[in-house]
């Protein structure tokens, strides 16, 4: 399933505010979708969802901050960027450190904010082609054989294929056999790609 088109999300109680960033983002060709409450925007969110989120700090019922924490729990990877009157900055700050990208304190000039916004979008497409990258390696590691796992792994370490066939107990012939099938299956260029791509599964979690 594809990630839908990159959109910024205006989640704002004041609705003058969000007519306001919804023009200012139109008015350079950006896709907006706007909620006039946190809860609003939990109720919609979808996964799928690609982009950033313009964020307010203070909102009756559930606060940016909150909310933030709630999307971070759903697994959510869309960068978050506070708007904040003067006397929230603090708590800003506290949210960049629990994982925010940004904040902006009004009153903002509207460059400001749109440098923002872009660095934040550029930023969501890089994560997700960073983990685009990483599902279709996964895909490909998946479809090797129990055996071929078993020398990719000694691979890795830099094992010869002399250890790796007394390790197996199998022959150097074959151990080549199954170094060429992983490198064609894995679509690795060198052994140094290789090594690369079994170490990034493993930083990434898989």
């Amino acid at each position: 399933m594809k990630a839908h088109a990159p959109t910024v999300f205006v989640v704002d109680d004041d609705g003058a505010v969000r007519s306001s960033l919804r023009l200012l983002l139109k008015s350079v060709g950006l896709a907006v979708s706007a909620f006039d409450s946190a809860q609003a925007f939990l109720d919609a969110y979808s996964q799928l969802w690609a982009g950033c989120i313009l964020l307010d700090v203070r909102m009756p019922d559930m606060s940016g901050p909150v909310l933030q924490q709630q999307l971070t729990l759903r697994g959510s990877r869309l960068p978050v960027i506070f708007i904040t009157g003067h006397g929230d900055v603090s708590m800003a700050v506290e949210a960049m450190q629990k994982g925010a990208f940004d904040f902006v304190e009004k009153p903002f000039h509207d460059q400001e904010l749109l440098d923002r916004v872009h660095r934040a979008l550029a930023e969501d497409a890089r994560i997700r082609c960073q983990l685009a990258e990483h599902e279709t390696i996964r895909n490909r590691f998946d479809s090797l054989t129990p055996r071929e796992r078993e020398v990719l792994e000694q691979v890795t370490r830099g094992s010869s294929n002399k250890v790796m066939a007394y390790d197996l107990r199998i022959s150097q012939r074959t151990i080549e056999i199954h170094r060429s099938r992983i490198m064609e299956k894995m679509q690795a260029p060198s052994l140094a790609q290789l090594v690369r791509m079994t170490r990034s599964m493993t930083t990434s979690g898989g």
